[in-house]
């Protein structure tokens, strides 16, 4: 019915380092109840248009970080973490803008993962949630 999109069930706004993070909840919450309540009548329910203009299709570069970073993965859960970490590096340089590559990454060395999210939040020029798109069908 709806691609990934941030859930949250509290709109507020967060500051780290000066700057905000926004989210967005209640909106969320508003319309998850529609679509538990209508379904596909849901107001909030896509189009099949609407759906693939915003779905598309990765790229060359973003398929190679997914299979990197599941080999990555494998290699850290196999006591590999060395030949781990070079994967999760070239994952995160083939798809920057994937954050699941650089929060697992992370996990594996909780002393440094608050600093390193700050700073890769800090020098991120948008949002770090993406704004909601739901408007109401008609609104």
């Amino acid at each position: 019915m709806r691609p990934a999109e941030p859930a949250w069930t509290s709109t507020r706004t967060d500051t780290y380092g000066g700057k905000a993070l926004e989210i967005e909840g209640e909106l969320y919450v508003a319309a998850l109840r529609d679509w538990v309540t209508n379904g596909e009548r849901s107001q909030y329910v896509l189009s099949d248009e609407e759906f693939a203009r915003r779905v598309k299709p990765r790229s060359a570069a973003e398929l190679e970080a997914e299979a990197t970073f599941k080999l990555a993965v494998w290699f850290q859960q196999d006591g590999r973490a060395e030949l781990a970490a070079k994967y999760f590096e070239r994952a995160q340089a083939l798809n920057p803008d994937d954050w699941n590559y650089y929060r697992q990454a992370w996990s594996f060395t909780p002393q440094e993962a608050g600093r390193k999210w700050l700073e890769k939040f800090l020098k991120q020029p948008e949002r770090y949630y993406p704004k909601l798109e739901l408007k109401p069908k008609g609104g």
